[in-house]
């Protein structure tokens, strides 16, 4: 699996990150179960995890935490990303009468620690803000994650789901420097590979994590631009058996911004299989083949 350093920063990721927002999902919540999901990455050479508090409605955390608790050599083989900020309505928090952002101090605070707590770790690699927050103070918000960088607690920080001005306002009240954006991308997702969006990222030298790579199951359904781009995505993954998942993770892969992208599947088998994805020989001209299929006309 090859790996990728990231600017700013004394941290390697894997280049596909695993992340874990369906382990909820899964009917066995086991630690040896939890645990087979997280050998069968590391096989693969995928070492960074990426979580989120509200993933699982509050549980995909403690659930994965349990099986770092149960070997606690394991947390040592791998990265961890998580973020904050989105307050769910939720079972958990029956005060709450609408969702909404908060990028306080004293909130962000709070969920780093629960984070450590359920995670059983004592440091997060990457902290991420997950969703722009309108109310957001950039002054408060960018020197509560200075100091959690400077304690220890966290490694570095970044932001999920911010355009160029968002991630630049936090910039700038920050000493350290922002390491990620995690933004929607995929074949059917493809906005942000002609609106500046990557581009403004490797301006500022930020990478990029992309979250849903798959469109979040589109590309197996019924839609038109699916049914174009389907049968091209198998024939680049022809030596791979074909896998649909495979080529549209090698494609974001061939983008010169160096894009990261999080894979999420609870079967086991495939898990084993992802690093073929790194395989996939993704030539400009497949790779155009694909972007004009999905969007359903030829390039201007």
């Amino acid at each position: 699996m090859q790996r990728l350093k990231l600017n700013h920063a004394d941290l390697t990721f894997s280049r596909l990150v695993y992340g874990v927002w369906r382990l909820a999902d899964d009917t066995n919540h086991s630690v040896d179960h939890v645990r087979s999901k997280i050998d069968a990455a590391l096989a693969e050479g995928i070492t960074t995890f990426d979580h989120a508090d509200i993933y699982g409605n509050y549980e995909c955390e403690a659930l994965f935490g349990k099986a770092l608790a149960a070997d606690t050599a394991l947390r040592n083989k791998m990265e961890i990303v998580t973020k904050c900020d989105i307050c769910l309505t939720s079972d958990k928090h029956p005060q709450r009468r609408v969702g909404f952002y908060d990028t306080s101090a004293a909130y962000i605070n709070q969920q780093v620690e629960a984070s450590l707590r359920n995670l059983h770790t004592d440091h997060i690699d990457t902290l991420l803000i997950h969703r722009p927050d309108p109310l957001m103070d950039a002054a408060e918000t960018g020197a509560t994650l200075d100091a959690l960088i400077d304690s220890g607690k966290i490694r570095t920080a970044g932001v999920s789901n911010f355009i160029a001005d968002d991630w630049r306002l936090l910039q700038a009240h920050m000493k350290h420097k922002l390491v990620i954006n995690q933004i929607e991308l995929s074949v059917l997702k493809r906005d942000s590979f002609i609106n500046g969006d990557l581009s403004a990222l490797q301006l500022d030298g930020i990478n990029t994590m992309a979250w849903s790579p798959l469109a979040g199951g589109r590309l197996f359904g019924s839609d038109d631009d699916a049914q174009r781009v389907r049968p091209l995505l198998t024939k680049a993954a022809e030596a791979y058996g074909g896998r649909i998942d495979l080529a549209a993770f090698a494609w974001l892969l061939k983008h010169p911004a160096n894009i990261l992208p999080v894979v999420g599947t609870n079967n086991i088998d495939r898990i084993r299989d992802l690093g073929d994805a790194l395989q996939i020989e993704m030539d400009r001209h497949i790779w155009f083949e694909i972007f004009v299929a999905a969007a359903g006309q030829g390039m201007p």
